[in-house]
């Protein structure tokens, strides 16, 4: 995967012309090609749509579509690791709220916003299918079962050592 950066023209970011070349120009790559750029960018920055259309020979209305209907795409920019916090009902039940709450505390951020130094995005999701290990906090691909407020900031601080 590529390394993150924040803008089209930093030092260490991919080229952008070097993700699209990987695609044809085909709107049927369209989805693929704004998956690459936002793991990329950490975003999809205006200018890569705008590349993105013309690349495809699409209407940039189309690629924005596209990149506004998913909720994994963002047009403003993502921090290094994603805490979802799970609100489902079994989560709900048994203590997320609370859970979010420290979270919203330990981070500074409200779900939707980016801690300052751009370690961690919040979001909440209806669902993250861990049932059994509800409430469930779920860090990049790494789940945190039987999550309690207590813990949170244990989690963050392991958390906070591995962030790229």
């Amino acid at each position: 995967m590529p390394r993150s950066c924040d803008t089209l023209s930093a030092p260490s970011c991919p080229d952008l012309d070097s993700i699209l070349a990987r695609y044809p120009a085909h709107p049927r790559y369209l989805l693929a090609a704004l998956q690459d750029i936002q793991a990329a960018f950490r975003h999809i920055p205006r200018e890569a749509m705008v590349r993105v259309a013309a690349h495809m020979g699409i209407p940039e209305s189309r690629v924005y579509g596209v990149a506004t209907f998913y909720k994994a795409l963002s047009l403003v920019p993502k921090g290094r690791k994603t805490v979802k916090v799970c609100m489902g009902t079994a989560c709900h039940l048994r203590g997320a709220p609370g859970v979010l709450e420290a979270l919203e505390n330990a981070l500074g951020i409200a779900p939707g916003d980016t801690t300052e130094d751009g370690a961690f995005s919040l979001e909440t999701v209806n669902c993250l299918g861990a049932c059994a290990l509800a409430p469930v906090v779920m860090v990049e691909d790494t789940p945190y079962g039987a999550m309690t407020p207590a813990r949170v900031a244990s989690m963050l601080e392991k958390e906070r050592d591995h962030a790229v």
